[in-house]
This record gives C-alpha cells, structure tokens and sequence, in this order.
C-alpha cells in the first residue's frame, strides 16, 4: 500500500468508527455497500459484541450481507421492517450541500431504498470524496439499467448531453450485474449544476431503474483527514 492509500484507508476506519457512536441499542439499521461501508460494518460488529446491543441491520448488497453475518450482526429485510432508524453507507462524491453521486459500487438502487426508509442517513467518506460540485475530475453518474433497455437508454442520454459507458466486468467477461439482475451505466456529465434536475431528468427515461444521485438525502457525514474526523451536518 502507498503512502496516500495508507492514509485514505485510516481516514475510512476513523469515520466509520464515529459513525457507528449513533447507533443505540435496539436500533435497525441500513447497511451500505463498497469498501467504507465495510469498514462501518466491522466496527458495528465490535460495538455490538462490546455493548451487547441487540440491533438489526438491512444490508443493501450481497456483500454487505456476507459482512454482517461474518461481524455477527443479525440481519433482517425491509419487509419486516419498512422504516429503519439510521443508515450507515458511504459515498463517491460529496457536494457542499451533501448531495451524494453512488453506485460505484453497483449497489445504487438498493442503497437509495434504504436511504429513503431511514430516520437519518450517515454517509462515512475520506476527506477525498468532498468536492464543490458534483461531476469533478470527470467522475460519472451511474444508472442501473434493465438489460432489455440498454440502447435506448444510451441513446436518449446522448440526447441530453451525457457521455454513457456500460460498466464491464474486471474479473469475467461482460457488463457488470447488479443484484437485481440489471446492468450499470455510468454517465458523465461534466460539472452538474442542477443535481436534483438531471436525478428526474434520467429517471424520466424508460428503462432505467434508479440513478446515482442522491439529492438532499443525507443528514450527516463523517469525513475521516489526515489528521482526525469532521463532522458535517445537513
């Protein structure tokens, strides 16, 4: 590991070990997905085993499941539990106004649905992940699409600006799929200036299922720095 990776890593583990502190005893709560939700995840595990806390988590990805179980938190679904109490997740990019893109991770639909039927949302980011607008340094939207959707899909984000890629597999051959069955795009735009606008501009489009932008969902973050944690709050 370089050295900017070393410190990236320990500014993750730092927020998410602040971030776990809200949770309280018999809470149910929203598990998020990627590499700093797992870090959440094994610290909620310690606090759980340390506490004796007697919580419940709704983990948004097949990942996030497996993390659970291995941190020896009982999961549940949203079917026995609609409205949760917080959600822990993380973040790619983070506005000054705490709109989030996601979904790098392809775990976006599940995790939006999850945001939605939480009390709070807590998002645990790197110092990294903070911009003034979102769609800097290139960073794309990703969109989970329905696989029967795709070309048209594409075709009408070229027609309001956007540059579409479907996202292919790194360890097999073909596009990546999500654990609903449908595949990824990732869109960039540029500089987003109107995040909320392009968030129902694209779901307007028949097709896609869920989009990347999560706009005025967030009520905290806990952004881990070099030298400690900063807490931002809606």
């Amino acid at each position: 590991m370089n050295p900017r990776q070393d410190w990236v890593e320990n500014a993750k583990k730092k927020a998410a070990l602040k971030a776990t502190e809200n949770v309280k005893d018999t809470f149910t709560v929203g598990l998020g997905s990627g590499s700093t939700a797992a870090y959440a995840i094994a610290e909620l595990g310690k606090k759980v085993e340390r506490e004796q806390l007697h919580i419940l988590a709704v983990p948004t990805s097949y990942q996030a499941f497996l993390l659970a179980v291995k941190n020896g938190i009982q999961v549940t679904s949203l079917d026995e539990h609609p409205r949760l109490d917080l959600t822990l997740d993380g973040a790619d990019q983070i506005d000054r106004s705490l709109n989030l893109i996601k979904g790098m991770g392809g775990a976006l639909t599940r995790e939006k649905v999850v945001a939605s039927a939480s009390e709070r949302v807590i998002i645990i980011a790197d110092e990294t992940k903070k911009v003034t607008i979102l769609g800097e340094k290139n960073h794309p939207v990703p969109l989970e699409v329905i696989p029967f959707a795709v070309a048209p899909v594409m075709y009408k984000i070229g027609e309001i600006g956007g540059k579409p890629v479907l996202r292919e597999g790194k360890a097999k051959v073909g596009p990546v799929i999500s654990d609903n069955g449908n595949v990824i795009v990732d869109v960039y735009f540029g500089l987003i200036h109107g995040p909320a606008e392009l968030d129902t501009k694209l779901k307007n489009i028949p097709g896609v299922v869920e989009t990347g932008l999560f706009v005025e969902m967030a009520d905290v973050i806990y952004l881990g720095t070099r030298s400690g944690v900063e807490k931002i709050e809606k």
